[in-house]
């Protein structure tokens, strides 16, 4: 009979951008701290379109008999999309996430896993964290914005190492730049996470420069987390509360406009306050409609919809009561 393989435990993405360090070092590092673990595991590169150098580079580990899988995306999709193609082709029941550059060390690739013995995800918080004033001015500001828009209390969500079990992802769709908030919208459906304090890479360093538009993304990314993870079922509240307040300054400025008409001579021909006061009205009755309509579309799906999950069910089986027989007296 053939021999039967075990089943592979944990399988290991590693999504390959444009920040990328030497893929035999890479490799190497976290072939050895996955062996420490004693888990089976399997390492797939996924290619976020086309990367020569670092093709090249698995080709050399190929010839040398080394074992991975390599996905290559026919162009750019960015790191969720790469993700998500390499999950689809992972066999195991943990999912465990690295980046493409030395960013952690790799020995302590180990507690990510054990902490999923009792997590549904744990992410990657590197401490004690190097960088300067600015970088750690940086961090905070856009932690503190995500704290204050999610109140979820995270402090590296930047880390590219994050271990799951294989049903956070089967429920969770990531697309554009949402990698970063897998720890916030698996909360938001119920799973478990926790942060695990790891130590960094001394390679870790970022060399380039980050620009205004990338400020300016990022940002815009956190008000999207907090839609998704405040209003997702509940569009009314969002859009009701900006179309009454938009539609209540526009119905004073109005009020205001015609009482000084009427009471005080003052004309209305000409005056552009009249017009953005009409506007701020019409403007606020379709924000209220538009959640309106959002609160319908939900109402219409909301079978479809599951944002919880099932820690356990028990069930305690009691014996049958069996009936009692009366006597009667007549």
């Amino acid at each position: 009979m053939p021999e039967r393989r075990p089943a592979i435990k944990v399988s290991v993405i590693v999504p390959v951008g444009k920040r990328q360090a030497d893929a035999g070092a890479l490799y190497s590092e976290y072939k050895a701290g996955l062996e420490a673990t004693g888990r089976s595991h399997e390492i797939i590169f996924v290619l976020d379109g086309p990367q020569p150098e670092f093709s090249a580079a698995l080709r050399v580990l190929v010839d040398q008999g080394e074992s991975f899988s390599v996905v290559s995306l026919t162009r750019e999709f960015g790191e969720a999309t790469a993700l998500m193609a390499g999950f689809e082709q992972a066999s195991g029941q943990i999912i465990l996430t690295l980046p493409a550059y030395h960013q952690i060390q790799a020995g302590e690739i180990g507690k990510l896993l054990a902490a999923t013995d009792s997590q549904d995800v744990a992410i990657g918080w590197r401490w004690p964290r190097a960088g300067g004033p600015l970088e750690r001015l940086r961090r905070g500001l856009f932690h503190g914005l995500l704290r204050l828009v999610t109140r979820l209390d995270y402090h590296d969500l930047g880390c590219g190492a994050r271990a799951m079990h294989r049903r956070v992802l089967e429920e969770i769709q990531l697309y554009g730049d949402q990698h970063r908030f897998l720890a916030v919208l698996a909360d938001r459906q119920g799973f478990k996470v926790q942060e695990v304090q790891l130590a960094q890479s001394g390679q870790d360093r970022f060399a380039g420069r980050y620009r205004l538009r990338e400020y300016a993304r990022s940002i815009l990314d956190i008000f999207t987390v907090f839609f998704l993870v405040r209003f997702t079922k509940k569009p009314l509240r969002f859009f009701g509360m900006l179309g009454v307040v938009t539609f209540a300054v526009g119905a004073l400025a109005t009020t205001w406009l015609v009482i000084e008409r009427l009471f005080f001579g003052q004309g209305l021909a000409g005056r552009p306050a009249l017009l953005l006061s009409a506007l701020l009205v019409v403007l606020g009755l379709q924000l209220f409609a538009l959640g309106l309509l959002g609160e319908l579309i939900i109402f219409t799906h909301a079978r479809q919809l599951r944002d919880y999950q099932i820690e356990s069910v028990t069930r305690h089986r009691q014996d049958p009561v069996k009936p009692v027989q009366e006597r009667m007296s007549l």
